[in-house]
Parts: structure tokens; sequence; C-alpha cells
């Protein structure tokens, strides 16, 4: 009996002295991150995107408790604020607004037969990355880190509210979902997702340009050349090629209708030779909304992991008058959707639905509403992708035409 409380005691002691030492570890990360990201009060928590739980996730550890005590974080809304760009600096904002009819209550996605805010991962609102307004490559350099730091976050599924069987593999880290802001966000993320799944990632971006245009480079001879020059909204997939991020022969672009460069089609070469293949506007007329999907489908496969960025310029001006660089005969907010349901199949591991300049939109703020709609079929494609059928293959969707 002496030996069983010795023993007991002896256990307790440890255990005890393993807390203390965990605490005292989560507190000194805590001080890091703080001096790192800055007060709580420097953030703009307005409104809270399907009015989901908000939390200071980049100064916050208590993520890394949950993960540990498996109560879980599998999927996070990340909300970018960008100050130094003056036009999509307010973007997250308006998504955020134009978001407040969502609710878990109110969210069953009819289409894929699920409730991304009641299945098994846990949605939640971050808040905003503060990064400087007055360097480029420093305020990637803090995005690249923040993201990583986020992403890397092991997580558990919630098994409590899963009717179905969760892969574990797909929802063992989180799922970053970036509201812009300026699109130049989108290398950070692919940075951080390149370190965390060690692999090249496969970019699946639906825009009006192109986005591979080189920056200004010492040896054209540019007036005004600059190091961050190199850095900007046009030329985020070319320095993700530049830096070996994308995996070569499974990115794609849709939507463009964008003019180019002088009197050829120099930039859809350059553009072929950093790994994408091109779907124009136009071609919906020939292929339609089915057409459009499964040449994506073809062209990515539903295993690699993707990338999905949303320039809300891809849609026409009726439709999304609020962006900086509006491009006339674009696809309608109903094409464009019925086209993500119809790629519901791919591993998308990150996300942004970028561009929106709320100072531009229209009466009744479609930009905003057509954005946060556009997040809303993106975060239900990503809870769908981390269930099972009963066969334990993975979901993979049929595209089917909704006329």
């Amino acid at each position: 009996m002496l030996i069983y409380v010795v023993l007991t005691a002896f256990v307790l002691t440890i255990v005890q002295a393993q807390q203390a030492h965990d605490h005292a570890a989560i507190q000194r990360q805590e001080r890091e991150l703080a001096d790192k990201w800055g007060p709580a009060a420097s953030r703009l928590l307005l409104i809270y995107l399907t009015r989901n739980a908000s939390i200071t996730c980049d100064k916050d550890m208590t993520s890394r408790l949950w993960v540990r005590l498996s109560i879980l974080l599998p999927l996070i809304a990340v909300l970018l604020l960008r100050q130094c760009i003056i036009g999509a600096r307010f973007g997250p904002r308006a998504i955020r607004q134009a978001s407040m009819r969502q609710s878990a209550y109110r969210g069953f996605n009819a289409r894929a037969a699920l409730n991304p805010y009641r299945s098994w991962a846990r949605v939640l609102d971050c808040g905003d990355i503060p990064v400087t307004p007055l360097d480029n490559q420093v305020a990637l350099s803090q995005l690249s880190e923040a993201y990583v730091e986020l992403g890397s976050r092991l997580s558990a599924f919630n098994a409590g509210r899963a009717k179905d069987e969760v892969d574990e593999e797909y929802a063992r880290y989180p799922k970053l979902v970036t509201l812009g802001g300026d699109h130049s966000v989108a290398l950070p993320a692919l940075r951080a997702l390149f370190e965390i799944y060690r692999r090249p990632i496969a970019v699946v971006h639906f825009d009006a340009h192109l986005d591979t245009w080189p920056g200004i480079k010492e040896e054209d001879d540019s007036y005004w050349f600059s190091d961050q020059s190199n850095y900007n909204h046009a030329s985020v997939f070319w320095n993700a090629a530049r830096e070996g991020l994308l995996a070569d022969g499974s990115c794609i672009h849709a939507g463009l209708r964008t003019r180019l460069t002088g009197t050829s089609f120099q930039d859809y070469k350059n553009d072929v030779q950093q790994g994408f293949m091109q779907i124009e506007v136009d071609d919906i007329d020939r292929w339609g909304v089915e057409g459009i999907a499964e040449r994506i489908l073809t062209r990515v496969g539903t295993e690699v992991p993707v990338y999905l960025s949303i320039d809300v310029d891809v849609l026409d001006v009726a439709f999304a008058p609020g962006t900086g660089t509006p491009e006339a005969g674009g696809w309608s907010t109903r094409e464009l959707i019925r086209i993500l349901r119809g790629i519901d199949g791919l591993n998308v591991v990150g996300a942004d639905v970028v561009e929106v300049a709320p100072a531009y939109d229209g009466v009744g703020e479609p930009t905003a509403i057509a954005a946060a709609q556009i997040v809303y079929e993106v975060v239900t494609s990503m809870v769908k992708r981390g269930l099972e059928v009963a066969d334990n293959s993975k979901v993979k969707l049929v595209s089917k035409d909704e006329l």
C-alpha cells in the first residue's frame, strides 16, 4: 500500500512538473508571438466571417492546446488587411460584412448535402495579419512567417460532430483561406504551403489577368528600378515559379481576357514556360461550365495539393465592379460558382479570394456579396473533401448541369 501511495505521488509530481514546464513554454511562445505581431488592440476585428468565433491566432497559443487536447483547429479563415494597397485594403472588412447573413444555423449547402459550419471542421476567423505598409518585401516576409505559423499547427478533427469518417491525412493541417486585399498575398501563402507539404503546389487561378508577368529588372533599363519592383500583384506567380513553388504541368488559369504586351503572344509563351495552361473567358461558349471544370480537373488531378486563387475581376464588371483592375466581358457570378462546384474533387490545401475594393463597389455591394458566397463555396468544398464515403474512397464530385 505504501509503495502504491509513493508511486502515485511520484507520478502526480511528474505530471505537475510537466504541466508547469508546458505552461512556461507556452507563455514563452506567446510572449514571442506578441513581440512579433504587436498588441491585440492593433487589430480591426470588426465583423467575424460567418459569425464564428474569433481569436488572435498568430499570438494565441490556445490553438495549439486545442490540438494537443484534440478539441481541434482543422480549418481557419485568415482575413488579411493590406494597408499598403489603398484600393483593396478594406476588402476583408467588406467580405466579412457581406457574410453576416451566413450562419451555422442556416448554413446547409444543398449542392454538397452538408453544413460546413456543423461538420467535422471548426471554422475560425483569425483576424488580420499585421504587415508594414512601407516595404513590400518585409510585408511579404511577415505574411510568409504568419502563414507558416498558422498552417503548420497539427490539427485534430471534431469526431463528435462528424456523422461520417474523416480523412485524417487531409485534416492534418489547417486549411487557410485568405481574404484580400492585394493578389500578391498568394506568394507568401505558396511559400508556406511548399514548406508545410514539402513539395511544389498546383495553382488553379481564376482571373482576368495572367499575373505571371516578370517584375521590372535592372537590365530593362527602367529609370525607376528597385528591388521591390519585382514584387507586385501582377508578378506574383512569376515569383512563385522562380522560387520553385509551383507544380510544373499542373497549374492553370481560367477566365482570362487580358490585353497582352507588344504585338504577339509572347506573354502566353512566357506563361507556359512557368508551368501554366490558359482557359480564356470565351472558352465557356464552346465548352460550357462542365467543359471548363472538366479541363481543370484533367489538368490538375485530384491528389496533388492545390492552391485555389480567385481574383474577383474574373467576374464581369456588371457583377463585380468593386475591384482595382476591372475588365469587361467576364463570367457571371453564377457561372463562376458553378465551375467551382464542378471542381469539388480537387485536393485544395489553401485558397484566397482577393482584389475586392469596396470603394468602387456598386449599390448593394454586389462584389463583396459575391466574394462572401465564393468563400462559402470554397469552405464547403474543403470540408466535403475531408469526409470519406462509405467505401473509404475520397469524395469526388461528378459534374452536373444545374440548369
